[in-house]
């Protein structure tokens, strides 16, 4: 997967961003098992930055072809859409365990919609507030939609603003009540977005720098 050159994140900015991401996917976790009453582990996120086209082959290739999604909407000074993807497999798996793990398989395809719903909700927007609250901006998050689909379909979206899109994409592994559920977070922003992101990210390490100095003149 290859950033695009004016766009790609260097070392200290990729190292912030993945903590960022480390803090916001841990407090999902946290919401999530809150919501469930059950132990739920996540993987450290791998974070990349990609043209939408390299995302979805990427995708494609490790969670297979039918795909189920939940999809919102952002807005403030970073905005776009986050989908939360599974492979469809996963996704009756995950359902099983948001709804204690004792119902009839065809009352789970029937509380599908909801809970799919309900579990992307809590992640994406525990994830994405956490992370602006941390840039010290604000984020509005739409209502979730369900999508399913292959991975063209999930991907085949007009631009957020008019130009090409790049993805934050996000790879985490789900462990609910001992049960493997694969993951992808996508944040779908175009470069204008991502060029604020940067700038965010800069932000943010300088004043981590600036903070070991101040300590010491005390």
């Amino acid at each position: 997967m290859s950033d695009r050159p004016s766009m790609a994140l260097d070392e200290m900015e990729r190292d912030a961003l993945t903590e960022l991401v480390n803090i916001g996917v841990s407090r999902a976790a946290a919401n999530l098992r809150t919501m469930i009453n059950q132990e739920v582990l996540l993987s450290v996120p791998r974070v990349a930055l990609s043209m939408r086209s390299e995302a979805a082959e990427m995708i494609g290739e490790h969670a297979g072809t039918q795909l189920v999604a939940v999809r919102q909407t952002f807005e403030g000074d970073i905005h776009g859409r986050a989908i939360l993807i599974f492979p469809e497999a996963n996704s009756l798996e995950l359902v099983r365990a948001v709804t204690g793990g004792y119902l009839a398989a065809e009352d789970i395809l029937a509380l599908e919609q909801e809970a799919l719903a309900e579990t992307g909700n809590v992640i994406l927007n525990s994830c994405l507030s956490s992370i602006a609250n941390m840039l010290h901006r604000s984020v509005r998050m739409s209502l979730p939609e369900i999508l399913h689909g292959n991975v063209a379909d999930l991907f085949h979206q007009p631009p957020v603003s008019g130009s090409e899109d790049m993805l934050l994409l996000i790879y985490i592994n789900f462990a609910v009540n001992a049960r493997e559920i694969r993951g992808y977070i996508a944040m779908v922003m175009d470069l204008p977005v991502l060029r604020v992101l940067k700038q965010l990210l800069n932000t943010l390490i300088r004043q981590a720098e600036l903070t070991p100095k101040r300590h010491a003149q005390r």
